[in-house]
């Protein structure tokens, strides 16, 4: 049973964005989780995205994800269908790059679930008209969904057969979420895996994104959870995600190598 190893481009965030995907195939990834503000500061500078999508081409990686829909669970009532007309904007990018899925990111601040489980439902049925699967995120810094209780009860609550929840090893630890939980959602309900670790000497609910560190370097039993991963029959995507600035100031190449070479090592 494999993975298929990718990158989120968070890790080098400072490369342009053609540059990434370029040193991303180079270094041997098998895919790419592209950022729209990336994308949008391409188009912004001149650029056009068929330029991305003839990138995407030309190196043979695929997209397992785009990032990210905002604003879809807080907008005032007012607000709510130009916030989903952008999501929609969104998706059709999405789409037309050939990502499944579309990262959802719930508030910053605290909100009622079931709140977001319907305005999730909403999003799913737009994402059926563009051709891309809206999937639930947790964020361990944010006040909302921010374990994977939280959002495993919103694809729940959703009640619709295409949600599903991207996970996130930082953020499950961070937010000292239950592992048990982990193996209960079924495969079929996880749309990718991002996989990092987390500083050591600073406990869980403390830390923040810049904490995060190459998996090996930190305290996260990721063996633990590659093992349910497997156990459970998941075979998707397993993105390296990291926002740690020392990592941003390296030489993206040696960065890029460093990576892969750990997810290697830990799934053998």
């Amino acid at each position: 049973m494999s993975f298929a190893l990718c990158l989120n481009t968070s890790t080098i965030r400072p490369v342009p964005l053609l540059q990434k995907i370029h040193l991303t195939a180079k270094a041997g990834y098998a895919g790419i989780e592209l950022w729209i503000n990336d994308l949008y500061e391409h188009v912004g500078r001149g650029g056009e995205v068929r330029d991305v999508e003839r990138a995407l081409a030309d190196t043979g990686l695929f997209v397992p994800c785009l990032i990210a829909l905002r604003g879809w669970g807080d907008a005032l009532e007012a607000d709510y269908p130009a916030a989903l007309d952008e999501c929609r904007r969104r998706m059709e990018l999405a789409a037309r790059l050939r990502s499944p899925f579309i990262i959802a990111t719930p508030p910053r601040l605290e909100c009622d679930l079931n709140h977001l489980a319907r305005c999730y439902q909403d999003l799913l049925a737009i994402g059926r008209q563009a051709g891309v699967k809206p999937t639930c995120e947790y964020l361990s810094i944010f006040r909302s969904a921010w374990k994977l209780e939280h959002a495993w009860q919103i694809v729940q609550a959703s009640g619709d057969p295409d949600a599903t929840l991207a996970l996130d090893a930082f953020h499950s630890w961070n937010s000292c979420s239950n592992r048990a939980l982990l193996r209960e959602i079924p495969a079929g309900r996880i749309s990718h895996y991002h996989i990092n670790d987390a500083a050591r000497g600073k406990p869980p609910l403390t830390q923040t994104d810049a904490d995060r560190v190459l998996p090996g370097d930190g305290c996260i039993d990721l063996q633990a959870e590659l093992q349910i991963l497997r156990d459970k029959g998941y075979t998707g995507a397993i993105s390296l995600e990291l926002f740690n600035e020392e990592l941003w100031a390296k030489n993206p190449t040696e960065v890029l190598k460093l990576g892969l070479d750990r997810m290697r090592e830990l799934l053998g």
